[in-house]
């Protein structure tokens, strides 16, 4: 039986299995990438725009049939899939418009006026993706599109759980006329890519977003192979609320920003740091809400509460809730699983959290709410260093002066005013600590896996 299947969590149905590669079918995909990075490396950085926006016209086309697809592989809602869709455009069109800006030789000045030296940006050959399942379009398109646009070649592996998604991507990247050896999607075994793909000489780097676990492991076998790698990990945000003139408004923007995927998003609030002033009315919304959510259909056209992406993942979310509760914090609401055929489980929000308890220094990967209370903006921020993690955060206050104080002090890759986290084609993606290491999105994307070349010239 194939590791590779759609198995539908909101029935809990298998729906398609694909095989499994085999180890001589991934070295022949090796060969191949590596093959055509040097026809697709000299194509102009023209070119190779043009294709990408091809790649978002195709995407607009095919939206509904995308969201089905992803829908149907982990549970996302339709209105959130289209939402990743678009965003999915966003991201081919900013690089297509600004890659030959963003390659560009960056002259460098020095004090003789017989010698000339500059950076010139080249690609540096096949690259190794391995995506997640919780955005299956979006997390392949932040890699993708700034690595085809410079002239690498990629392997891609997806999620087991999204086979489908996978083969279509690959599918609109020919379409749109990406040479067919320039992007391959391999359903490969994590031994292969340890024991075949970072050892060969013929990879140039990795790049993965995933578990902290996942993430180290990778890092591992690329550092002994001397393989560059961009690291998307994990996160336990934090959203401090240093004031507010609508507590309830507050509230419910925080909710929202969390259930967003299910909870199951990396740059995502998960910590909910409250002054003491405000702390009680807040909980009391934030309480409410989560209460009020129940089990919807993910096909139909609202937002309701989605199942998690498999049964996996609703048993590995409810053996951390399980964990929290025990180990002595206060639940407020939720805190079980549904009784029903799909992965749906019922937002939890707990206050409580201390050090040493499971959680608080763990990164809870569904509806999961942790409310804090804090007495001073000092507090606020000794609170949202303390996690070995740091990739994103928001602050929020009536005065922006004082978010920005706040915003400042705080140890991740990204910090949000008075603004949830999201994402932006144009707004660098990453953090810092356990977060990983390297940047996706924005101009600073196209930056990771290239050689920057130095040229000098002497005149006379």
């Amino acid at each position: 039986m194939s590791i590779y299947q759609v198995l539908n969590p909101a029935t809990g149905e298998v729906v398609e299995t694909y095989p499994t590669a085999t180890d001589e079918q991934i070295v022949d995909a090796q060969e191949r990438s590596a093959a055509a990075f040097s026809s697709w490396s000299e194509t102009t950085v023209e070119e190779r725009a043009a294709i990408l926006t091809k790649v978002a016209d195709i995407y607009g086309e095919r939206a509904d049939e995308l969201a089905e697809i992803i829908n149907m592989e982990m549970g996302k809602a339709i209105p959130e899939a289209k939402g990743e869709i678009k965003l999915c455009q966003l991201i081919y069109r900013y690089f297509a418009d600004h890659a030959a800006k963003f390659m560009e030789d960056e002259q460098l000045r020095g004090t003789s006026e017989d010698e000339e030296a500059f950076v010139r940006r080249r690609p540096v050959g096949s690259l190794l993706g391995i995506m997640p399942w919780n955005f299956p379009y979006y997390q392949v398109a932040r890699f993708a599109a700034p690595n085809l646009a410079l002239g690498n070649t990629i392997l891609l592996k997806h999620a087991p759980q999204d086979p489908k998604s996978s083969a279509v991507m690959e599918e609109i990247f020919h379409e749109a006329g990406v040479p067919k050896d320039a992007y391959i999607n391999i359903y490969a075994t994590n031994e292969q890519v340890a024991d075949i793909i970072l050892p060969s000489p013929l990879n140039q780097g990795v790049s993965v977003t995933g578990s902290e676990r996942a993430g180290s492991a990778v890092a591992a076998e690329a550092g002994k192979n001397l393989k560059k790698v961009v690291l998307e990990m994990g996160g336990s945000d934090p959203y401090v609320l240093l004031d507010s003139s609508d507590v309830k408004k507050s509230a419910k923007t925080f909710f929202q920003a969390r259930m967003g995927n299910t909870g199951q998003a990396c740059n995502s609030p998960k910590r909910m740091i409250v002054m003491d002033d405000i702390y009680d009315e807040f909980r009391e919304e934030l309480t409410s809400l989560a209460k009020s959510a129940i089990p919807a259909d993910p096909t139909a056209g609202d937002t309701g509460l989605s199942p998690l992406s498999s049964p996996a993942a609703r048993e590995r979310f409810m053996e951390q809730v399980d964990a929290v509760k025990a180990g002595g914090a206060t639940v407020l609401a939720g805190g079980e699983h549904y009784d029903t055929p799909g992965s749906y489980v019922q937002p939890v929000v707990f206050e409580g959290v201390k050090p040493g308890m499971r959680g608080y220094h763990e990164e809870l990967f569904g509806p999961a709410f942790m409310l804090f209370k804090v007495g001073s903006d000092e507090e606020a921020v000794k609170l949202a260093n303390d996690t070995p993690f740091g990739l994103g955060s928001a602050v929020f206050s009536d005065d922006l002066e004082r978010a920005e104080r706040v915003g400042s002090k705080i140890e991740a890759g990204m910090v949000f005013l008075n603004s949830p986290e999201g994402s932006r084609e144009y707004l660098p993606f990453g953090g810092v600590k356990r977060s990983g290491v390297g940047r996706e999105l924005g101009p600073l994307a196209m930056d990771e896996f290239v050689n920057k070349q130095l040229i000098f010239k002497k005149k006379s």
